[in-house]
């Protein structure tokens, strides 16, 4: 066993720096535990005595918790009644139908234009957009600025969201349901922007909005139809830019898609 503390103290550190690197930064009690000890023995359980008649009351407030279908259900119905972006966003705040509200530290909205020709809707925020409150600020929304800057665009022309507003704890991909639950609102938010072309972000955004099946190497560069009830629009999916920044070599598979953007845009595609 080490007895120099010095070296604890650098193993500590070099831990916790590895902890933040892979995004886990939500602690879920107050203290340590330590795994290893022989727990203690449980006491003797008392004699249970009848619960007060005023308390009878809390069980309907557990029961009244919502299943991830009436909740997918509650989305649906309120996001259809929101008449702007802003009216979306309020929705969005006073929900409480998704658990990632409950660990994330603020809600992730949109950004950027709201009238724009291109929304860009990626799958969920991570560290730095849960603490900015914007989509896309972290390494992976760098890179998007300069992609976009490749094809002349500026990221104040574009609107760009996510499928799941709320960051899931620790970086991890959102469930099934939580995604579901989410659909409703970004659904809306993309009928209330109404843009010419919808780009989809990675896999999970193109398989959960496009209603596909296939990998992101399988969907990207194709192009696809998307009613916003309103008109029925253009939808390309593309890589996301957290993928190229783990697969640079792949850049120039983007590179073809922006290329088939940019032609979309000018008329040409």
């Amino acid at each position: 066993m080490r007895t120099d503390m010095s070296d604890w103290q650098h193993d500590a550190a070099s831990l916790l720096a590895w902890y933040v690197e892979a995004g886990v930064d939500l602690a879920i009690d107050d203290g340590p535990h330590d795994r290893f000890a022989t727990p203690a023995p449980a006491p003797a359980a008392p004699v249970a005595s009848p619960p007060p008649r005023q308390h009878a009351a809390a069980a309907p407030m557990a029961a009244a918790a919502l299943s991830p279908e009436e909740a997918a259900d509650s989305a649906r119905t309120l996001a259809a009644t929101a008449e702007s972006l802003d009216a979306l966003r309020a929705l969005l705040l006073a929900f409480e139908g998704c658990a990632l509200k409950a660990t994330a530290t603020q809600l992730v909205f949109g950004d950027g234009d709201r009238q724009a020709r291109v929304m860009l809707v990626g799958e969920a925020p991570g560290r730095e957009e849960d603490r900015a409150g914007k989509p896309f600020v972290g390494r992976s929304g760098q890179l998007l600025n300069r992609m976009l800057a490749a094809i002349g665009l500026e990221r104040a022309e574009v609107y760009i969201a996510n499928v799941v507003p709320w960051r899931p704890p620790g970086n991890r991909t959102p469930t099934p349901q939580e995604t579901a639950i989410c659909k409703p609102f970004i659904e809306r938010q993309i009928a209330l922007v109404d843009p010419d072309v919808l780009v989809c972000l990675g896999g999970p955004s193109a398989q959960t909005l496009l209603a596909q099946r296939d990998g992101i190497l399988r969907l990207r560069g194709k192009w696809f139809d998307f009613t916003t009830h309103k008109r029925t629009i253009r939808a390309l999916a593309t890589l996301h830019p957290a993928y190229l920044l783990r697969q640079p070599t792949h850049k120039k598979l983007i590179w073809r898609d922006l290329r088939a953007l940019k032609a979309v845009l000018d008329g040409q595609g």
